[in-house]
């Protein structure tokens, strides 16, 4: 019997149109690149990272291909315009992947947590996202499906911090927990017409945002500690696990919570 031709697996999103949002640095850039070598056409925003941001759309191919597009997101309405430029840009939309967000970086103890704060992020991490998913769904319900397959795909980036809290992070861990909770929502009304929504739940990962805790070994030691594995994740172990979600290989999975952590948080 003679041995089979092995071409290997092909993760393609070929003819595709993708949205990803807080593209420009950390794990959006290497979602946006990876999409990129999936084939699929990219449009992502940026806030304050212009010549990063055009620097990487000039890289995966320039504006036939992928754009850049400066569009703070903090209101519902500033993600509605974010998903009209992607949809001006390639004439459709496919993936809406939901990346951006803040997380501050000092400790907010509660009892001084400030309104200003708190409101700030929820606006970015909440707010806006719902109005981008908003308008996503309109667009995806609105146009014919690019293959049998799926009429589109969400992706909400939340965190471990969604699942078991963070200390001093309140603000930041109950917007996470909400997207998974909203996750899980979409998934239940939009399944039956063809459009998948899932989130992937990110642990540490090493990036522009997290270098300065990282970087301190009395504070990454005790932070490390809590991870199996022992490090935290290079950005390409987060992208790789949403372009998955995106594919027909991923096609029984809807309404799931993709634990990518290490180890370090074992529920969904």
């Amino acid at each position: 019997m003679s041995n089979p031709t092995h071409s290997g697996v092909v993760l393609s999103l070929e003819g595709r149109v993708a949205l990803i949002t807080g593209g420009s640095r950390g794990i959006g850039a290497a979602t946006v690149r990876l999409f990129r070598q999936a084939g699929a056409k990219v449009v992502f925003n940026y806030r304050f990272a212009a010549q990063q941001a055009e620097a990487l759309a000039a890289e995966c191919g320039g504006p036939d291909f992928c754009r850049a597009i400066h569009q703070p997101l903090t209101t519902p309405e500033e993600g509605q315009a974010l998903v009209e430029a992607a949809v001006s840009a390639f004439g459709r939309l496919d993936c809406a992947i939901l990346n951006h967000g803040i997380w501050p970086a000092h400790d907010a103890p509660i009892a001084t947590l400030t309104t200003e704060q708190w409101r700030n992020t929820m606006s970015i991490n909440l707010d806006s996202v719902y109005g981008t998913i908003r308008a996503s769904v309109a667009q995806m319900q609105s146009q014919q499906p690019a293959t049998s397959n799926a009429r589109g795909h969400i992706v909400l980036v939340s965190s471990t911090a969604g699942q078991r809290g963070e200390a001093f992070h309140a603000d930041y861990a109950a917007t996470k927990g909400a997207l998974i909770s909203l996750t899980k929502s979409l998934s239940s009304e939009l399944i039956g017409q063809g459009i998948y929504c899932n989130c992937v739940a990110p642990g540490w990962v090493a990036t522009e945002a997290t270098v300065d805790v990282l970087s301190n070994p009395e504070v990454a030691k005790p932070l490390l500690s809590l991870i199996p594995l022992g490090r935290p994740a290079h950005v390409e172990e987060i992208a790789a696990p949403i372009l998955f979600l995106c594919t027909p290989y991923a096609g029984f999975v809807s309404g799931e919570i993709f634990n990518v952590n290490g180890g370090a948080v074992l529920v969904g």
